[in-house]
């Protein structure tokens, strides 16, 4: 297994050829028994030709919590369409290259908190070893055809949004040309409708991309019961993606008293050992679900007419000093703060940075610190003041990447941007990761 890094991705690509397999899904037009994987050559240095792996039954998962009834509640949409998913299996089964990414928060990055009953599930040997969700459904690929040449990308960042999402999704996700994407974000998300429209959009470019990936969400959860889910849920049904829910089972297996809050998660937000465990089951029994039915399903179509909302994260990108040259420095010099976003500026004075840029909206990509030296700084968009952003996080739980959208126009043009610390900022310091813009 070699590992390659997208430039702010540390180390997240895995290529691998292994094994394991899944549980799960249903839905799709039925169809056609003689359907074959398509697709193009593995990428040099991988499994040039292959014979088709055809594995006569589903592997069983390295965890077994779940119950029918907890599957029912994982998978409570119908409507679904597994087709795209389907379609993915048979290019494996074929025996071509294939991509899996995955794109999040920090529980898809591989945070795992610890729960009151990690230890003693681990040396029991119910769950077998400590592993993040993503790596548990990138095992289900590889066990199911172990000849096969995968590509898996770990696109989680902790702390980060669908807002961001959206505007990191060509550069961390699709310039790798996935197969099938799955996207994690109901948790860092707020339930509001600047988050629904971002995930919208990030859903909505995910489907009409030329490299029309198979697209699976994933519903995560507080352990005391916050969740973006309801909105995300509405995105993923207006798509009929495939949906899984590990909110709905935590919730339900603290009702019934079968888990406690602290043992699927040690500090209310990341799932502990045993939370990412079930996780990491509900995606393989999903998986499995559809590979059991895979000859029932159709060839998919592809790409979305309509988003849900509306679509205004068009070209979405981050710029940052690798990518664009200010007009003026400033105070401001080129500044690695953090591995994620490296290629950024930083002040410790009055600010001062201004660029000239093309854009319909526009965000600000920040690093905000515990420290106390965080300032406050005002952007302005054509001279006029739009935003104070407070780059000092005293209090909060630790150095934190932070956005915020600070302009937004149906038309896209030409605009100048200024960034200087106010006059009444107690700090001077001011990390800025990049700019977030989007237009036609």
């Amino acid at each position: 297994m070699k590992i390659k890094a997208g430039r702010r991705l540390p180390a997240l690509v895995l290529c691998a050829v292994l094994s394991l397999a899944g549980c799960g899904g249903r839905n799709g037009a039925s169809g056609a028994d003689d359907l074959q994987g398509t697709g193009g050559p593995s990428e040099a240095g991988g499994i040039q030709e292959q014979e088709a792996v055809d594995a006569d039954e589903p592997l069983a998962p390295p965890t077994s919590f779940l119950s029918e009834e907890d599957m029912a509640l994982v998978d409570m949409w119908p409507g679904c369409d597994d087709r795209a998913l389907g379609e993915v299996m048979r290019k494996a089964k074929a025996g071509e290259s294939v991509t899996v990414a995955c794109i999040g928060g920090s529980i898809t990055q591989g945070t795992v908190s610890g729960g009151t009953k990690d230890g003693e599930l681990l040396k029991s040997e119910e769950i077998p070893a400590k592993k993040a969700y993503a790596e548990v459904f990138f095992q289900w690929w590889q066990e199911t055809f172990p000849a096969v040449s995968f590509n898996f990308i770990n696109a989680g960042i902790g702390g980060t949004d669908s807002y961001l999402g959206v505007h990191r999704l060509q550069e961390d996700v699709l310039e790798y040309n996935p197969d099938l994407v799955l996207v994690e974000f109901s948790v860092n998300d707020g339930n509001d409708i600047f988050h629904k429209t971002a995930y919208d959009n990030l859903i909505y470019r995910l489907l009409n991309d030329e490299c029309a990936p198979a697209v699976m969400l994933l519903f995560m959860g507080q352990t005391n019961g916050a969740s973006a889910q309801g909105n995300h849920a509405l995105v993923g049904y207006h798509y009929s993606v495939p949906m899984v829910s590990y909110a709905n089972v935590a919730a339900d297996m603290m009702k019934a008293g079968r888990f406690s809050e602290k043992e699927l998660s040690g500090d209310q937000v990341h799932p502990s050992v045993l939370g990412h465990a079930v996780t990491g089951e509900i995606l393989w029994n999903y998986l499995n679900g559809v590979y059991e039915n895979l000859n029932e399903l159709d060839l998919p179509e592809t790409g979305a007419e309509t988003a849900l909302t509306r679509v205004i994260y068009e070209n979405a990108r981050i710029l940052d000093n690798d990518d664009i040259v200010p007009d003026e420095m400033g105070d401001f010099m080129e500044k690695q703060v953090c591995a994620e976003f490296p290629d950024g500026w930083s002040c410790d004075g009055e600010g001062g940075i201004q660029f000239t840029a093309s854009f319909s909206r526009l965000g600000i990509l920040y690093y905000a610190t515990t420290d106390g030296t965080g300032g406050l700084f005002e952007v302005l968009v054509d001279g006029e003041h739009v935003r104070s952003i407070n780059c000092d996080f005293s209090g909060g739980w630790g150095n934190a990447i932070m956005t915020v959208e600070v302009y937004a126009s149906d038309e896209t043009a030409v605009h100048t941007v200024l960034i200087r610390k106010k006059e009444d900022s107690t700090g001077n310091i001011f990390h800025l990761l990049g700019l977030m813009t989007s237009g036609r």
